[in-house]
């Protein structure tokens, strides 16, 4: 690539915003697709440096997305607390909430070292790392709150996957006609789960792992710490099997966070989440393909949702 030719994958009027944020000699050279999001495009941009050094910045774009600039300016809120907090997140550089200077609103940050691990091997190991960490954002207490969760799930939304338990899904719809249980707040990822955390992956068996990163804070949230806790026990009940969704609490009451002691309070968090899953399985299970998880077709995801939202129901009563 020469001096005069653009990196591929960048429009435009993002890359020279880009450019506008490098240091004096700087310029993007590559540009490298990363798979795994849902509802954003993501690009690590390599960056020369003069001298011979590279370095690596993360381009965020959402194109069409009706909701970006609420969550461009949560991720960028959530970015600017962080430092110095000890949880290992992306740096801000600079955000476009509102398509001001870039073709789609978008979102430009440092690139940690890591990658996030699908694969159920070595699981076990990984499950107190992903409930320490959780239970290290909720103790954070900023000094300017985020705003308030929303939660978009109604009874009246929920997609039953076809073939479910009827019974039990139908119970588990009249759990979430409550009003939420009032719970104190906490500082909330909003989607917290393996997709969102970078490992330090080695190859040798028996070598510490560690986590990099947890990127993805565009839902930050201020709520019940009940919530984020559901929401990876939903996730991990899908890539994994329901049996890991239903350890989930009990590993982050272990690493010290607090849940709610009433069982009917934990169980509407529990199947609030749970449920909510069912209005993305296809494109869920689509981006767990395309990073590699071949085996989860939205089927499958479907019948380890049914298998976890019984299992909820079954346990409550």
């Amino acid at each position: 690539m020469t001096n005069h030719e653009e990196p591929p994958d960048v429009r435009p009027l993002a890359l020279a915003w880009v450019g506008r944020h490098l240091e004096a000699g700087e310029r993007v050279i590559r540009t490298e697709v990363l798979h795994g999001g849902i509802t954003a495009e993501m690009r690590k941009l390599t960056i020369s440096i003069p001298g011979g050094d590279t370095r690596d910045l993360v381009l965020r774009t959402f194109v069409g997305v009706e909701q970006a600039q609420d969550w461009l300016e949560r991720e960028a809120g959530a970015l600017a607390v962080l430092p110095g907090t000890g949880v290992p997140a992306p740096a801000l550089v600079a955000v476009d909430p509102t398509a001001t200077h870039c073709e789609y609103p978008s979102l430009l940050m440092t690139h940690l070292p890591g990658r996030p691990v699908l694969d159920d091997e070595g699981l076990d190991r990984r499950l107190p790392l992903l409930a320490r960490r959780l239970a290290a954002i909720h103790a954070l207490r900023p000094a300017k709150r985020p705003r308030e969760y929303v939660a978009l799930t109604t009874a009246d939304t929920v997609v039953v996957p076809e073939g479910a338990d009827a019974a039990a899904w139908a119970a588990a719809a009249e759990v979430i006609r409550k009003p939420p249980p009032p719970r104190p707040g906490r500082f909330l990822h909003r989607d917290f789960q393996p997709g969102n955390v970078l490992f330090d992956v080695s190859p040798s068996a028996s070598a510490e792992v560690r986590i990099t990163g947890v990127v993805d804070w565009a839902a930050a949230s201020w709520g019940p710490a009940d919530l984020d806790v559901a929401h990876c026990s939903a996730v991990l009940a899908l890539l994994h099997g329901p049996a890991w969704g239903l350890r989930f609490p009990e590993a982050y009451e272990e690493a010290g966070g607090e849940l709610a002691a009433d069982a009917d309070e934990r169980l509407y968090w529990l199947v609030r989440d749970g449920l909510a899953s069912s209005e993305e399985v296809e494109p869920v299970a689509r981006a767990w393909r395309s990073a590699g998880r071949t085996d989860l077709t939205t089927r499958t995801v479907e019948e380890r949702l049914d298998a976890y939202v019984t299992a909820l129901m079954k346990a409550s009563g």
